[in-house]
């Protein structure tokens, strides 16, 4: 049977954001490939009220949405209250009614409050992830990690948004060694820190910002901490992608039916071999063009600024920042410690169902020294080429993903580790390290709006290491290491591509994700990853195994 939603009370006055790691904008992407809206994933998150205008556009093309599509779209109608109905909203603390918990109707919530110019949500958060480890690397190892804590978001006017996520973590079984491996394994907890207590590890998490967005929605200011995508890419990007740490930033961004203007400024932390160095700054600027349904076109910039605790020069929302840093004020410093970037990326959908996209990365151009000898240290790019297919072989609801990208020697590092294009020593663009390649496939089915599956398969070739002469003498390095400095002054060889001590990596992903009763979550993982050195002519093999179960109530 069909299910239609009603539009006439539709409010789109809420302007918090929707986080990156909701699987709405997989939908919204697909929705877009299979020519149902007009939607530009090169920059997220969004607010709620942009996702659910899409999401009303969607609702109004019924005949062309599958059954799962439909049991999707009906279940965002219900998580963000689309048609502004009270009953949507079912706060616990207000109906304590155990059967109410099982109700797959309503979105939950420990509290609410609204009145006409004011709505406040109080959530609760919990979770306990179970990871096993096993291989040759890294031996065996099983921790229990649990996590409590609340989210709360408000809505001032329909113009001014709060949100704040915080959660206490704990290891609750396994021992230091086991915990150990899953800090090292998981960004978060590593840029976070441990504190030690009573036998037991714990680390504390959280997020939050202010925003204001105009009524017409042309203008919109945030200030806080939170975890920013951009970029074009189907399965990563090389620009600012889903791997990088949140951090606190001001961000600017301007809209309209054509062009997207975002400005963000932001304190991130470095990182040299392990040691924690202190604050630097990264400013950014995107603009995406849309000139048509099937071509999207994008620009990208970046400057990594350290020392410096506040630095007014890259402040400018309209600057060209590649200007700026050319004309900076003198840090008293002989060597160029600015850390630039710039990007461009397109995305082509020449058919429903089927569209590509390529992004390259220049990492610090230097014209002047362009096509002279060792000029690869200093001028280093990337880039990568994907396609996305939906609906895949005529199977409705199957995708398929495919992308080959390659970063040269030394991208996002500089002549100082102090400048690495990282947070807390994680890459802010693309995982894959400097010198290498890969080539990755995914493919997504959501079986319901309730049970999805993927598969990743992912091969990677990489060099690092250092590079030696006849006489065993290093004479440079093979720039495969982000938290490195590529070495200018001191790298007697030009670095190509691959060289060094050779890797080659196979990681095949699998993740399944159940939502038996509305809002309470069970999920999955299992990683087998090969490893082959082939400079030392060493194999190994691991395997991950992560059991979660997540209620976001």
């Amino acid at each position: 049977m069909l299910i239609f939603f009603s539009a006439k009370n539709v409010s789109f006055s809420q302007v918090e954001l929707i986080d990156v790691s909701d699987n709405v904008y997989s939908f919204l992407e697909r929705m877009y490939n299979k020519g149902i809206i007009e939607y530009n994933s090169a920059s997220i998150p969004l607010s709620k009220e942009a996702v659910s205008k899409l999401l009303v556009e969607i609702n109004n093309q019924q005949n062309k949405l599958t059954s799962v599509d439909k049991s999707i779209l009906k279940k965002y109608f219900v998580v963000l209250n689309i048609e502004n109905k009270d009953e949507n909203e079912l706060p616990f603390f207000n109906k304590p009614r155990l059967n109410d918990i099982f109700n797959n109707d309503k979105q939950k919530y420990l509290y609410t409050y609204k009145d006409s110019t004011f709505n406040f949500y109080l959530d609760g958060i919990g979770s306990f992830i179970e990871r096993i480890s096993s291989g040759d690397s890294m031996g065996s190892h099983k921790s229990l990690i649990g996590e409590l804590g609340f989210r709360f978001k408000a809505n001032f006017n329909g113009i001014l948004a709060a949100y704040l996520r915080a959660s206490n973590n704990s290891q609750v079984s396994g021992t230091y060694e086991d915990f150990d491996f899953v800090r090292r394994t998981n960004p978060k907890i590593d840029a976070t820190g441990t504190v030690s207590y009573g036998g037991k590890k714990y680390y504390n998490n959280y997020e939050g910002y202010l925003r204001y967005q105009a009524k017409t929605n042309w203008i919109a200011v945030s200030l806080g901490r939170y975890q920013m995508v951009q970029g074009l890419g189907f399965i990563d990007n090389l620009f600012m992608s889903r791997n990088s740490i949140p951090y606190d930033f001001i961000k600017l961004d301007l809209n309209s039916k054509v062009f997207r203007y975002t400005f963000s400024y932001g304190s991130i932390r470095g990182d040299s071999l392990g040691k924690k160095l202190d604050s630097k700054n990264i400013a950014s600027h995107r603009l995406d063009i849309n000139f048509s349904k099937g071509f999207k076109l994008g620009l990208y910039e970046a400057v990594v600024i350290p020392n410096s605790p506040f630095s007014f020069t890259f402040l400018n929302p309209i600057s060209f920042l590649a200007s700026a840093e050319f004309n900076k004020p003198s840090q008293g410093y002989n060597e160029d410690i600015n850390n630039t970037m710039l990007g461009i990326d397109a995305l082509v959908k020449p058919v429903n169902n089927l569209s590509f996209q390529g992004s390259f990365l220049v990492d610090d151009l230097e014209f002047s020294t362009l096509f002279k000898e060792n000029s690869k240290v200093i001028n280093k790019f990337a880039y990568q080429l994907g396609g996305f297919w939906s609906d895949a072989f005529t199977i409705p609801n199957l995708e398929l993903k495919l992308e080959y990208t390659k970063i040269d020697p030394f991208v996002y590092s500089h002549t100082t580790n102090k400048s690495t294009y990282a947070n807390w020593g994680y890459s802010i663009g693309h995982a894959l390290p400097p010198n290498s390649d890969e080539v990755a496939v995914q493919m997504n089915y959501p079986v319901s709006s309730r049970v999805r599956f993927s598969v990743d398969f992912k091969f990677q070739r990489s060099g690092d290491g250092n590079i030696l002469d006849s006489l065993g003498r290093i004479i440079g390095t093979a720039g495969g290491d982000l938290n490195r400095s590529n070495g200018v002054g001191n790298t007697a060889t030009t670095p190509v591509f691959l060289q060094g001590n050779r890797k080659n990596r196979t990681i095949l992903n699998f993740h399944a994700e159940l939502e038996p009763i509305k809002q309470y979550y069970l999920t999955f993982d299992y990683m087998n990853k090969i490893f082959d050195n082939i400079f030392e002519n060493r194999k190994m093999t691991d395997n991950y195994f992560t059991f979660g179960l997540r209620v976001d109530y």
